[in-house]
């Protein structure tokens, strides 16, 4: 089991990355809250790490702290939750969102992340309940090697950015429709991304 990298950003297309640890790339897949922190290509950085093994394929997921890989392997446990929509729901919301949603049973806010129907909603209520329990004191701070992001050209980033959201679990045509709400002034697609979650959590 691998559980942290710690190595060289070398490329960053939301939900996909790949670090670069002593000449070795690993190709990883990150809620968009971790995406959010990353640092600029070519700075260091530290990630918690999950790996799902399937018959064809080894899927390597990172996470920026302790407490989201957590919430990560309890969503797997879950039925019918599998990798794609546990990474839809950290990137939809935060880990204290999420706890609060299933101490207050908020199914409503849940079925407003993509993949999550009324049922599945429910059944997260259920199931979560009682695990939030032990996850105690929440800090989402995110790693102090974080840097600021370069802008990126705005059509490359809403390019990305569109991509990002349909591999997360959106429709395009709700794409698209999200990706007009954000203002011109995000330059960064995490930032665009950001901004479109936050409009879709709004509805």
């Amino acid at each position: 089991m691998i559980g942290f990298l710690r190595g060289r950003l070398v490329a960053k297309h939301p939900p996909q990355l790949v670090i670069d640890v002593n000449g070795v790339g690993y190709e990883l897949e990150a809620p968009m809250s971790t995406f959010y922190g990353l640092p600029a290509i070519g700075a260091e950085v530290h990630l918690f790490t999950h790996l799902v093994v399937r018959e064809d394929a080894h899927n390597l997921f990172g996470f920026a702290t302790e407490h989201e890989r957590r919430l990560f392997r309890e969503l797997l446990k879950v039925s019918n939750v599998g990798p794609k929509l546990a990474l839809a729901l950290l990137s939809g919301m935060s880990v204290e969102s999420f706890l609060a949603c299933i101490e207050a049973q908020d199914v409503d806010a849940l079925v407003r992340i993509p993949g999550v129907g009324r049922k599945t909603g429910e059944r997260l209520v259920v199931e979560m309940r009682d695990r939030i329990k032990s996850f105690g004191e929440l800090t989402g701070a995110l790693p102090s090697a974080s840097a600021t992001v370069p802008a990126q050209g705005g059509q490359r980033a809403h390019s990305e950015a569109f991509s990002a959201l349909v591999a997360l679990g959106y429709k395009p045509a709700e794409v698209v429709r999200l990706l007009k709400s954000v203002d011109e002034s995000a330059t960064t697609t995490e930032e665009i991304i950001r901004r479109a979650l936050q409009a879709a959590a709004a509805r």
